[in-house]
C-alpha cells in the first residue's frame, strides 16, 4: 500500500519569506574539517538537489569524494499522467538525477536503488544496507546527508530513519535536510536549537538553480493534459532559491533494533543446533588452553548455546546481550545451569565491571561500528586477568547491512600486540585465543 503524505503540494503552504528571519539568525556552519567524503541520499530524484544541493556543490569544490543515492526513481510523482506511465517516468527521473548531479558535482557517483516509490518504509533494511555499503568502514571520514526524519513525507522519513541507523553502524556524521517541512510546518515545528546555516556563494546558488532546473519533470508540466501538471510550483521552489541551506545536526538516539527483531521473529535465528554450529562450538571449547577458569564473560550471548558450554568450564560465567528478546531466549535455554548469570547489557556502553579469566567475543564483533569495536577491544583487554584468555570466533564472510566482517574484527584485537595462543582458520569461520597484551 502506498503511503500518502499528510499535505498537498498543490495547496498553499507556509510562505518562503516567513522563514527568513529565523534562518538568518541560525549559527553558520562550514564543511567539517575532519571529513572528506559526502554521501547524500534522497527518497526521490530531486530531494538531494532541493535540500542539500549547495552542500553537494561545496563539497565537490573542496575536493571531497561525493556519492549521490536516490532510493526510488520517483515513478509515482504523476500517478494519473496520460503521457508518462510509471516505467517511462522512472527513466526520465533517473536521467534528470544524473544531469543535476553533474551540475553540482561533476565527478560524483550516482545510483538509484529503484525501490518502490511510496513504499520505502517497507524496505528499510535494504536502504540501510545500501547506505552502509556506500559509507564502508571509513565512516569517520564521511558525512551522510539525508532527509529529515520529521519531514512529513513517509518516504522521506523512512529514508531518514534508515540513514540514522546506517550512520550509527558506520560512525558517519549524519546531517539532515528538510524538503516538505518548509511547506507544511510552522515555526514551532522546527528543531532550531540543532539547526545550522550553510551559506552559499554566488557560484553555489547558480549551480543549485541549474540543478533544480534539470529536474524538468518536476518543475515544469509534463504536458498540457490533465494529470501532467507541474509538481513543484514557484511557491514551493522559493523555499530552495535562497543564499543558504538549513542542515540539522541531530543526536537523537538511533533505535537500531535489527538484532532484537531477528530474535523476535525466530527463536533460533542462527540455527545453533545445526551440525555446523555444534561443530564450531566443539572446536571453540577444544581451543581453550585451560580446562578450568575462575570467572568468565561472554559478550553477545544470543540464545545462550555457547554460554551453556562455557559455564561448564567456569566457576562463574556472566553472559550479556543487548537484545531483550535474545536475553529471554537465553534465560530459557540456560535455566538450571549452574554458575551462569544472563544479563542484558549493551557494549561498550554498559561493559560489566570486574576482571575475568576468560572473555569470549563470538559472532558479535561485526555488529559494532568501527569506533565501538575499538572501544570493545580496549575494554576487553583491560578486563582480562593477568593470565587471562580472550576467545574470539567469527564468521569470515560479510554480514549484509554491517560494515565489518570477521577478519577485520580479529585484526582489531591482533593489533593490540596480544600474544596469539591459538589460531584456527576455516573457509567459514576464524578463531583466535589471545593472552593479555603486555
Amino acid at each position: 500500500m502506498v503511503n500518502e503524505p499528510p499535505f498537498r503540494h498543490d495547496r498553499a503552504g507556509t510562505p518562503a519569506a516567513s522563514w527568513t528571519p529565523a534562518i538568518e539568525a541560525l549559527p553558520v556552519m562550514g564543511l567539517p574539517s575532519d571529513r572528506r567524503r559526502l554521501v547524500v541520499v534522497g527518497a526521490h530524484p530531486d530531494d538531494e538537489t532541493l535540500g542539500a544541493g549547495g552542500l553537494v556543490h561545496a563539497a565537490a569544490r573542496a575536493g571531497w569524494d561525493v556519492e549521490v543515492v536516490s532510493v526510488t526513481a520517483g515513478e509515482g510523482s504523476h500517478p494519473h499522467s496520460p503521457t508518462h506511465p510509471p516505467a517511462e517516468l522512472a527513466g526520465v527521473r533517473r536521467r534528470e538525477l544524473r544531469e543535476a548531479a553533474a551540475v553540482l558535482a561533476p565527478a560524483a557517483r550516482v545510483r538509484c536503488l529503484d525501490l518502490p516509490d511510496g513504499e520505502v518504509a517497507a524496505h528499510g533494511a535494504e536502504v540501510v544496507a545500501a547506505l552502509v555499503e556506500a559509507v564502508g568502514t571509513d565512516g569517520d571520514d564521511v558525512v551522510l546527508c539525508a532527509p529529515w526524519r520529521g519531514d512529513g513525507h513517509p518516504d522521506h522519513e523512512a529514508v531518514g530513519r534508515a540513514a540514522a541507523v546506517a550512520a550509527g553502524r558506520t560512525d558517519a556524521l549524519l546531517v539532515e535536510y528538510a524538503v516538505w517541512m518548509w511547506h507544511w510546518a510552522g515555526h514551532t515545528d522546527v528543531p532550531w536549537d540543532r539547526a545550522r546555516r550553510l551559506v552559499l556563494d554566488d557560484a553555489g546558488q547558480a549551480a543549485k538553480r541549474d540543478a533544480v532546473a534539470a529536474h524538468a519533470s518536476q518543475v515544469r508540466p509534463l504536458s498540457p493534459r490533465p494529470g501532467d501538471e507541474v509538481l513543484l510550483g514557484a511557491d514551493l521552489l522559493a523555499h530552495f532559491d535562497r543564499p543558504d541551506e538549513v542542515l540539522l545536526l541531530l543526536d537523537d538516539p538511533v533505535d537500531d533494533d535489527a538484532l532484537d527483531q531477528v530474535h523476535v521473529e525466530r527463536p533460533d535465528p542462527w540455527q545453533v543446533d545445526s551440525p555446523y554450529e555444534r561443530r564450531k562450538r566443539a572446536v571453540t571449547l577444544a581451543s581453550l588452553p585451560r580446562e578450568h577458569y575462575r570467572s568468565g564473560l561472554e559478550v553477545g550471548c544470543s540464545v545462550g548455546a555457547l554460554a551453556v558450554d562455557l559455564a561448564g568450564r567456569c566457576d562463574s560465567l556472566l553472559a550479556v546481550d543487548a537484545s531483550p528478546a535474545a536475553i529471554d531466549l537465553a534465560r530459557r535455554r540456560t535455566s538450571g545451569v549452574e554458575h551462569l548469570a544472563v544479563r542484558r547489557a549493551r557494549v561498550p556502553e554498559e561493559w560489566p565491571e570486574g576482571r575475568f579469566d576468560l572473555v569470549s567475543i563470538s559472532e558479535v564483533g561485526y555488529f559494532l561500528s568501527p569506533r565501538r569495536l575499538a572501544e570493545v577491544v580496549r575494554l576487553a583487554t583491560a578486563a582480562l586477568a593477568d593470565d587471562g584468555h580472550l576467545l574470539l570466533c567469527h564468521w569470515r564472510h560479510q554480514p549484509v547491512g554491517w560494515p565489518l566482517a570477521g577478519p577485520a574484527v580479529h585484526d582489531a584485537f591482533l593489533a593490540t600486540g596480544a600474544p596469539v595462543l591459538v589460531e584456527h582458520q576455516e573457509p567459514d569461520f576464524l578463531l583466535h585465543v589471545l593472552g593479555r597484551p603486555t
